[in-house]
């Protein structure tokens, strides 16, 4: 369980009667990297007793919950899921049919959902004074009806970085920026590198009804992302909300034995900063050559690790449960296993209370942003693997301007095989060099930071402010 640092006591001057006519819905793209951060948030405003509606399918919506990390649902009963389905295929005509040949399946079943998240804002916003829609970025277009229904007031919440949202607005306004970050950032990869061609038509659709960097809500702080906060805002002209990390920053160890991952009766065994923790995410699967790489680099490496090792979720499908045998050198497994050197999980973990275990001292990562305000959070250094889309640009943002990682693989040479050897020579790096040892204090001396910041502190207020806005 964790301890909540939002004391409800400390909201009683915004608990008032105004705020039981206010309705919050939350709607989020419907991948675990989005599913995740709008669910914590909905916790965060579920403490003010806000009424809380998180829509989803009823299979994202069983996935958020399965994968909920740090807090217990039942905690917060003022938040409700709602199963929104899709229209079938053809049915919808505010779809365009040149739209969809572009896109793909996946984004084309997403759009369909319009109609129906139009016909639950109608129905919301008639029970209440008011209904504030927090979208995700890349449900811009369904929610678009929104801004026509009386008494609603829609935001826009991104999932990425500031230092990435910044780089991307930079593109849209071409308005200068201060150096070093001029440099910096004209230094990243295009987009096109980086996003895939079905991707960048579906984020153009999301750009056409609305200003992408419009007033914005940001899973960050002043404490990670200052300058590059105030600078979006100047970019913008319009306020943007640092209100994260919104993943619970302390994690209690008291847990009954059959709601703790086995994970942790093998990491309660390992020495202080140790163990070196890898997993890729919910949108990468390695293949079969990166796979055994990855494998003897770590047991090369001489450090212990927790490796998830496990495929890439299903695009629309149930992900509750999506493990499979990986094909691992012969007897890798066994040998890991019988010399307690490391420990493989090819089912999904709860990385936010295993990047919290005393026993982490790296991570190997994608450099998603979830997993990145997730290791800053816990104080836990970072050795970079950028695979796709946002990846490469937070990588920059973890090793060149806040140093608190390394870079394990090079973007410009991501077509490449990682070799067994550079791996080792990384996590060496990371965890038993002199080197490591100052990220990893660098990396703490943040993570305090970020606490004090959520407890009582510039996330804090800007939390207040934001519920205090909607609210009034």
């Amino acid at each position: 369980m964790a301890t909540d640092p939002f004391d409800l006591k400390k909201h009683d001057q915004i608990n008032n009667e105004e705020t039981s006519q206010v309705a919050i819905v939350i709607v989020p793209y419907l991948e675990q990297g989005h599913l995740s951060p709008l669910l914590n948030l909905s916790r965060l405003l579920s403490s003010y007793k806000l009424p809380v509606f998180f829509l989803g399918t009823s299979t994202s919506n069983r996935q958020a919950k399965f994968r909920l990390c740090g807090w217990d649902i039942l905690d917060f009963p003022t938040i409700q899921f709602h199963d929104l389905v899709p229209l079938p295929p053809g049915s919808s005509s505010s779809v365009p049919t040149s739209a969809m040949e572009k896109i793909g399946s996946f984004f084309t079943s997403i759009l369909l959902l319009r109609e129906p998240i139009r016909d639950f804002l109608q129905e919301i916003s008639s029970r209440y004074r008011r209904t504030v829609v927090i979208n995700d970025s890349g449900m811009s277009w369904v929610v678009q009806d929104a801004v026509s229904m009386r008494n609603t007031k829609c935001y826009c919440f991104h999932t990425i970085s500031v230092f990435t949202a910044l780089s991307f607005a930079c593109e849209t306004t071409k308005k200068s920026l201060p150096s070093p970050v001029a440099e910096i950032i004209a230094e990243l990869p295009p987009r096109e590198n980086t996003f895939d061609s079905e991707t960048i038509e579906y984020i153009k659709m999301q750009h056409e009804v609305r200003d992408f960097y419009s007033v914005g809500l940001h899973n960050s702080c002043k404490e990670i992302e200052g300058v590059f906060i105030d600078l979006l805002e100047e970019q913008c002209e319009n306020k943007q909300w640092a209100i994260g990390p919104l993943n619970t920053v302390e994690i209690s160890k008291k847990k009954s034995s059959d709601q703790t991952h086995e994970c942790f009766s093998w990491l309660d065994k390992q020495d202080l900063n140790s163990v070196i923790y890898v997993s890729f995410g919910s949108t990468t699967t390695l293949s079969k050559e990166q796979t055994n790489e990855l494998a003897l680099g770590l047991e090369q490496s001489g450090a212990k690790f927790i490796w998830v090792l496990r495929e890439a979720d299903k695009k629309g499908g149930d992900n509750v449960q999506r493990g499979r045998n990986f094909d691992l050198p012969e007897g890798y497994e066994e040998r890991i296993r019988e010399k307690g050197f490391g420990f493989i999980e090819k089912n999904w973990a709860p990385q936010l209370e295993i990047l919290a275990h005393p026993s982490i001292g790296g991570f190997m990562s994608h450099c998603g942003w979830n997993s990145c305000i997730e290791s800053i959070s816990m104080g836990v250094p970072m050795a970079a693997w950028p695979i796709h889309s946002d990846q490469p640009r937070n990588t920059v943002l973890i090793t060149k301007v806040l140093k608190i990682g390394i870079v394990l693989r090079d973007w410009e040479n991501r077509n490449e095989l990682v070799s067994a050897v550079r791996i080792e020579n990384s996590v060496r790096s990371l965890m038993s060099s002199a080197e490591g040892e100052e990220l990893r204090q660098r990396a703490a001396e943040m993570s305090g930071a970020v606490k004090k910041s959520v407890m009582n502190g510039s996330s804090r207020w800007e939390m207040d402010s934001f519920v205090d806005q909607i609210t009034r």
